[in-house]
């Protein structure tokens, strides 16, 4: 605004006193409303996540009937999935094991993009005891005792591994069939995509439900090939 357009305005402000007031008065009720709107979502959320404590509590404590018999018949394989620094906390990754065995969970792969949690494999292992029957390259098929859990341990580098040994063995493949003559340009499909994980021993079976805990709202590298149907949460 120019020297003219500053006296001009000027004018109009001691022409017209009640106008700046008023302007400056709306002003201050757009900011109370702000604040109370702000205010009113803080107490939301607040009673929100209390009510989710408590609930939680009473389920853990077993209060809640409701819960305590659970029909698991379709979670056939789950999925945990744990931010790197979180995952350094062993006894609480114990501790949910421990509680997803006593609901009846069986099949359970545990994934950490540093490999935090393969790296305490052993201390897990031992942790759990007799309760878990650790199986890793075989089928989950295979396991002896069906009343006891099947661990998997997972990392973002198995998830490229994985990537790169599949498009090998297709590169391979189509070396081999071009050679005897069966195909004359390469055709990579999901299908055969999944039959090569499958082939290097990376496809792994796809979770019915993928749990992730951290503060980050994604899967954090788990293999996308795993989990083309799977609700996370």
């Amino acid at each position: 605004m120019g020297y003219q357009g500053k006296m001009w305005q000027s004018g109009l402000d001691m022409a017209f006193p009640g106008r700046m007031i008023m302007i400056r008065v709306f002003i201050v009720m757009l900011r109370l409303v702000w604040l109370f709107i702000h205010l009113m979502a803080n107490i939301l959320y607040f009673v929100l996540d209390t009510i989710h404590t408590l609930h939680s509590y009473l389920i853990s404590s077993g209060i809640l009937n409701k819960y305590k018999d659970l029909d698991l018949t379709k979670l056939q394989h789950l999925a945990i999935v744990v931010e790197s620094q979180e995952a350094y906390d062993i006894e609480r990754i114990v501790k949910l094991l421990f509680w997803l065995s006593d609901i009846g969970v069986k099949h359970i792969c545990l994934y950490d993009m540093d490999g935090v949690l393969k790296k305490s494999k052993k201390i897990i292992l031992e942790d759990m005891g007799s309760r878990l029957w650790h199986l890793e390259g075989d089928k989950v098929g295979l396991c002896p005792d069906p009343n006891q859990m099947t661990l998997e341990f997972t990392s973002i580098s198995d998830g490229k591994e994985g990537i790169t040994k599949a498009a090998s063995f297709l590169c391979k493949k189509y070396l081999d069939d071009s050679a005897l003559g069966e195909q004359d340009k390469p055709i990579f499909t999901e299908e055969n995509m999944g039959k090569a994980l499958e082939a290097v021993g990376l496809g792994g079976p796809q979770p019915n439900l993928l749990l992730v805990y951290g503060p980050v709202r994604c899967h954090l590298g788990f293999p996308a090939w795993r989990m083309p149907y799977t609700e996370i949460v």
